[in-house]
């Protein structure tokens, strides 16, 4: 009887040595998974590194302070229009002046690859992206959509008499001479957007006819991206060809302006994101492009931007709420954004003859 109580206490004590050796062993196989997921989410480490971006506004500090704190790195930027950067880099012989190029018209980043100024970046996050809004050898990829609308002054206008416009025609309405305002669109890829999307609404013949009749209303083209917006809300003009963004709408509230959406058509266009051919961190630069398609930063890119729901590259993902009718949107060729862009430059600067900013 003894003999058979001690069995079984050593076979209980065996057991619960087993169980606890089990228990171990689990613990290690819980440690090994943990780690190995840490390693992952830090694997983009690039400390003592700098990512130089050229961009349109400083208004992504927060999302480049994100994606410094990520990687481990820090970001440089400087602002330029997109036409600037792509002059400034074709006069110094492809020389990258950053790594990345963030933002602006599309065709200065179709004629940059077509002068092979760039370098093609594919991963899994960019498979995601709809092949409207991205280079199909991955060159370059969209931001979001810059729509072109009218910023228009209320004072002036009811000080003159006019109708508030609500179509591209009533631009050319004569009590507007010299009461329009946009930018020369070699410079300002929205206001090239615009030249665009109207020709590709009204069809090349009647597209030209229109756009010579606008430019009878234009004094001059501006320097720069931002003087329809900053001369129009200054009384300076009745109507600025503008970005309509939220910032159009909240200065619009703030000074007695209106936001318009043209009935007859929107022009839009895909703002570009791209990485320099031959630029020192180029690795850096496509990690950026994988961090912005992630949807919680897409979706912060859009409030940055100011962009309501209908503006940004993947659906789901939430913007403002501005009031944009989608179904106005012209149908573009966007195919020939880039390809065309120096004929329809030169015979736009036939057109403008002195007015334009460079001359």
């Amino acid at each position: 009887m003894k003999k058979s109580k001690l069995s079984l206490i050593i076979l209980l004590v065996f057991s619960l040595f087993l169980v606890s050796c089990s228990q171990k062993d689990n613990t290690k196989e819980t440690d090994v998974v943990t780690t190995k997921n840490t390693e992952e989410s830090s694997s983009l480490d690039f400390e003592g590194r700098t990512l130089n971006v050229v961009t349109t506004s400083d208004a992504y500090v927060d999302l480049f302070n994100k994606f410094a704190k990520e990687t481990n790195s820090k970001v440089e930027f400087l602002s330029m229009s997109s036409g600037e950067v792509l002059a400034k880099v074709r006069a110094e012989g492809g020389t990258p002046m950053a790594d990345l190029w963030f933002g602006g018209g599309l065709d200065a980043f179709m004629d940059a690859k077509n002068d092979d100024l760039l370098e093609a970046h594919n991963s899994d996050l960019t498979k995601e992206v709809d092949s409207k809004y991205k280079d199909p050898e991955g060159y370059w990829y969209s931001k979001g959509l810059t729509v072109v609308g009218f910023l228009v002054n209320n004072d002036v206008m009811k000080e003159k008499n006019i109708e508030i416009p609500k179509t591209w025609a009533d631009l050319t309405n004569e009590k507007l001479k010299g009461e329009v305002i946009m930018s020369d669109p070699s410079i300002s890829g929205t206001n090239y957007a615009a030249l665009k999307g109207l020709l590709d609404l009204f069809g090349e013949e009647e597209g030209w006819e229109y756009i010579e009749k606008l430019n009878n209303n234009i004094d001059f083209y501006g320097k720069r991206g931002k003087d329809p917006q900053e001369k129009t809300s200054e009384g300076e003009f009745a109507v600025g060809i503008i970005p309509a963004d939220k910032s159009a709408f909240d200065l619009a509230e703030e000074k007695n302006l209106t936001v318009v959406y043209p009935e007859d058509g929107i022009p839009w266009v895909p703002e570009g994101v791209a990485v320099f051919k031959g630029s020192e961190n180029a690795d850096i630069a496509k990690a950026f492009i994988d961090f912005m398609l992630e949807d919680e930063n897409l979706e912060e890119l859009a409030k940055l931007d100011g962009k309501d729901s209908a503006q940004i590259i993947k659906p789901g993902i939430k913007g403002f709420d501005l009031g944009l009718p989608a179904d106005k949107l012209i149908e573009e060729d966007l195919s020939t954004f880039g390809s065309d862009r120096e004929a329809i430059l030169n015979k736009w600067k036939e057109i403008a003859g002195s007015k334009a900013s460079n001359d």
